[in-house]
């Protein structure tokens, strides 16, 4: 019971005033777990803010348009949770009457809630027996007790939940899960945690076996995919021609603009360049190039390059919606936040 008491005692004392430790609502907490979700507390924290003042109930989030959820998750990235809240808002709706519910059972029946979600508000909100194993957890499982299996194993998976299903038993749910999590984020952090002064640190398995840089153990990943994106900028006055991105890839149903997708960067490539251009937007387009980003995403490195497009002819299938709108309706569309970063500094001559 040492651990279990010392991470209690450890977070009464060092825990963050965070919001939604100080409600009950599953709602509330739903929606703070799904938005810190491969996000950190300090930049996911505006947008808790911003959609519970927006959607107080779960039955005004199921009222909102796809549209206006995307547009306020805009720059968090990972687009599709806030497609799957929609969606799992709307099923609350009509299946509970809007009443948000409490038991595991129910919540892991949820679009885009898994074990660990379902696990979190079951917890938090009715005190279930049910322990949260999110990355942090991991950590400090893998330390304390030195455990070497891969934590994004089957096997890893498996074991990890045994052991927290053994620690939670006769502690109280909702403060033992937080404060395991919160003990990884602040205390046994990835990388500099903070040994010396530890509580844990006399019985720490990787402390007293130099293994703290190892563990926790992850199998390799997926190399990334390295893609090229040329996007062209074609204005009229106060209007940008723009397009709906569609299912099947990155950004879907968001907004951006006319694109090219080619095999390298365009100066390396320029044959190929020309040729893809003249044939998607007619022989007499002519380009100025604009800017350059480099954009990451979890399993893909994209290279961005803007321009400036005259004299074409839109004569190629996007496979997606093309529309002019004007430069303030744009705006209030949701887009990529590669989108967004060019468009702040872009100037309408």
């Amino acid at each position: 019971m040492a651990f279990q008491t010392e991470i209690t005692k450890w977070y009464l004392n060092n825990k963050r005033d965070l919001p939604w430790r100080k409600t009950t609502d599953p709602y509330v907490i739903w929606l703070s777990e799904i938005i810190l979700q491969q996000t950190r507390v300090e930049q996911g924290l505006p947008y808790f803010n911003r959609f519970l003042e927006a959607y107080p109930t779960v039955s005004d989030f199921a009222n909102a348009s796809e549209e206006q959820i995307l547009k306020l998750w805009q720059g968090l990235g990972y687009y599709s949770r806030g497609r799957n809240m929609l969606y799992t808002a709307r099923q609350i709706q009509e299946k509970y009457n809007g009443i948000f519910p409490v038991k595991y059972d129910e919540l892991i029946l949820l679009k885009g809630v898994g074990d660990y979600t379902a696990a979190a508000i079951s917890s938090f909100a009715a005190n279930e027996t049910k322990p949260v194993v999110d990355g942090n957890v991991f950590r400090v499982l893998s330390r304390y007790f030195g455990i070497d299996t891969a934590i994004n194993s089957t096997e890893g998976k498996k074991q990890f939940l045994a052991l927290a299903n053994e620690l939670i038993i006769g502690e109280v749910p909702s403060l033992y899960n937080q404060a395991i999590m919160e003990f990884g984020a602040l205390q046994c952090k990835p990388k500099s945690p903070l040994c010396n002064v530890c509580p844990l640190q006399a019985d720490c398995f990787a402390r007293k076996n130099n293994l703290v840089d190892v563990l926790p153990v992850k199998e390799k990943k997926l190399k990334k995919r390295t893609r090229y994106f040329n996007y062209f900028i074609c204005t009229n006055g106060d209007q940008i021609l723009i397009k709906r991105r569609t299912a099947g890839d990155i950004w879907q149903e968001l907004y951006d603009f006319p694109l090219l997708e080619t095999s390298d960067q365009y100066h390396n490539i320029e044959e190929e360049f020309l040729t893809q251009l003249k044939k998607s937007f007619g022989e007499y387009c002519t380009i100025v190039p604009l800017d350059q980003k480099k954009h990451l995403l979890t399993h893909q490195t994209i290279y961005v390059q803007f321009f400036a497009l005259d004299n074409y002819i839109i004569n190629f299938n996007q496979n997606a919606e093309i529309k002019w709108v004007t430069f303030d309706e744009f705006d209030e569309l949701p887009q990529p936040k590669v989108i967004t970063n060019f468009m702040s500094s872009y100037s309408v001559n």
